[in-house]
């Protein structure tokens, strides 16, 4: 009699799992391994009707592999041998499938070493990351072969003055363009961060109307210090870091004073090119219209008094001063840099040379009759006119002239002699009645000598008649104007010492009132040592020793000393 079928689950439509025979699985030794291993349909024969009915019902859903996977081959039961393929097949498979399952890590690992490269180099060389994120922009047919100051503006990189028609551009015209690019703010970031914004250049060559013999090639790179009057001194002392930059980054040094009010460059000082070269000796300066103020990366940078403050602000001190030591002791390096400039860059010319050796022989033979003990002086500076002090005590007027008669006395006796010995003193004064008040207050026994009170006319005639008054000073003429600055430098060089020889006459020490930019940069003449004698660990000057003496602040603002004036 048939065997009954096994009942049905009626919600899936199989057989309940109570009425199941226990399934061995497929294995060598198992019936339906056997059958795998028969070599024909005689061994398939044997099989039982039943079970293999029995085995169709209850494999509905495979236990391990089924027929259905693309394990078994088409033709349903495989034989041993039938896997020699297959292995292959699977080996290719299982090849592929991990290396696509690996090519995200290897991807990962590659773009890991790229971003670890990046990020050394961020460090490093960060110029090189900028210029291949940003440089990449601006195209040669952008830049070179250009002679147009009015470039196609679409590219962001490219910096456009065609709303200008003559150049080099005014002074205020290029702090706009540094407010416009910095949006009027110090980015704190780092000194000579590359950025790839720049005016267009023209091609290096041009071989038209150039004088027989002269290099026909325009400097790759150059700095130019832009002179526009404000305080001959003032602007001595950024040009005199501007130089240094340009020392430093091997770029070609210029002077640019097409709106000077003192004449021309080379009517007081040395042509820069002979005293500083660079790089290019005799190379051509760059055409006006591709000079640019911000950012400092530029081929062509100019600086001038107006823009100092993006440039020499506190990025530069950050950059430049000595990040390990305290208070004075920070501005040593800025010091030397400045130093080295006025010694090798910053000459006077033969005229205002011949000047300078003038007053220091007639001060020589104005005290030669002393003792030995007095063949040093005491320089004295009055600032009047439109400088007013620093501090608070005196802002409503002027340091008073005892206090200078005081800082005098005591400087001589700290350094230069004993009570009722001769001091010789040089004055310099833009203020006539201020000279003649020190002039009356100063002891009797001290030798005083300014350039109204030379024996030689020349001199004389370089002393200053008025109190200096800026706006004033812009409005005398041309010839005046020079004069009276040919009488400024040879005043610095007597208080400072600066540009002497060997043998020359040179002050041991300076009375003066830190406002004044003469003060500031007399004691770059005077020497480190001489100026502010041992400076210990903390910053702080010898007073036994120092010769710079400043009776404004008087030190009472830390650092007592600094290196120029930025003007807002």
């Amino acid at each position: 009699m048939p065997r009954p079928k096994p009942l049905l689950n009626l919600a899936s439509g199989r057989a309940h799992s109570s009425d199941y025979r226990s399934l061995t699985p497929r294995t060598p030794h198992s019936r339906s391994g056997r059958a795998e291993e028969a070599a024909g349909d005689i061994a398939l024969e044997q099989f039982d009707e039943e079970d293999h009915g029995i085995l169709y019902q209850q494999q509905s859903e495979p236990l391990l592999v089924s027929s259905a996977s693309l394990s078994f081959p088409p033709s349903g039961y495989r034989s041993r041998g039938d896997d020699d393929g297959l292995d292959n097949t699977r080996a290719k498979r299982s090849y592929l499938l991990i290396m696509a399952k690996r090519t995200p890590l290897v991807l990962g690992i590659v773009l890991a070493c790229i971003l670890f490269v990046m990020i050394i180099l961020s460090f490093k060389r960060p110029d090189i990351l900028l210029r291949i994120i940003g440089e990449a922009n601006i195209t040669a047919g952008d830049v070179e072969g250009s002679i147009s100051p009015h470039p196609n503006t679409s590219n962001p990189n490219l910096i456009s003055y065609e709303n200008y028609t003559n150049f080099p551009l005014l002074p205020i015209e290029y702090l706009a363009e540094c407010n416009k690019l910095m949006h009027g703010f110090m980015h704190n970031e780092a000194y000579w961060q590359y950025k790839p914004q720049d005016v267009p250049h023209r091609a290096q060559i041009d071989e038209h109307g150039l004088p027989e013999g002269y290099r026909n090639a325009i400097c790759n790179s150059t700095i130019t210090y832009m002179l526009d009057g404000h305080g001959l001194m003032a602007e001595l002392g950024l040009l005199s870091q501007v130089a240094a930059l340009a020392r430093e980054r091997n770029r070609t040094f210029l002077v640019d004073d097409s709106y000077w009010s003192r004449g021309k460059w080379t009517d007081h000082f040395q042509d820069v090119r002979s005293r500083q070269p660079g790089p290019e000796p005799g190379c051509r300066a760059p055409p006006p219209e591709e000079l640019v103020a911000c950012p400092r990366t530029a081929r062509h940078w100019v600086v001038n008094s107006q823009t100092a403050k993006y440039h020499l602000g506190h990025s530069f001190l950050n950059t430049y001063e000595d990040p390990y030591a305290h208070s004075l002791n920070r501005w040593k390096p800025i010091f030397n840099a400045a130093l080295e400039s006025f010694t090798e860059t910053i000459r006077p010319n033969a005229q205002n040379a011949a000047l300078i050796r003038s007053t220091r022989e007639e001060v020589h033979n104005f005290i030669a009759n002393q003792p030995p003990s007095s063949h040093q002086y005491i320089g004295v500076h009055l600032r009047r006119g439109d400088m007013h002090p620093l501090s608070w005590k005196y802002h409503a007027g002027y340091v008073p002239i005892p206090e200078y008669v005081k800082a005098v006395q005591d400087t001589s006796l700290r350094l230069l002699t004993q009570t009722g010995s001769v001091t010789a003193v040089y004055i310099a004064s833009d203020s006539p009645a201020a000279e003649a008040e020190l002039v009356d207050a100063l002891p009797s026994n001290m030798l005083l000598f300014s350039l109204s009170r030379s024996q030689n006319p020349e001199l004389r005639a370089l002393a200053s008649p008025n109190d200096y008054v800026q706006k004033e000073f812009d409005k005398l003429p041309l010839e005046e104007r020079v004069n009276l600055t040919r009488g400024m430098v040879v005043d610095f060089a007597m208080l400072s010492g600066m540009w002497a020889w060997n043998d020359d006459i040179i002050p041991r020490a300076i009375v003066c009132t830190i406002s004044s930019s003469i003060c500031k940069l007399s004691a770059v003449g005077l020497g480190w040592d001489r100026a502010f004698g041992v400076v210990d660990e903390m910053g702080e000057m010898d007073h036994k020793a120092k010769g710079w003496v400043e009776i404004d602040n008087a030190g009472r603002i830390v650092p007592s000393w600094e290196a120029f004036d930025l003007f807002n």
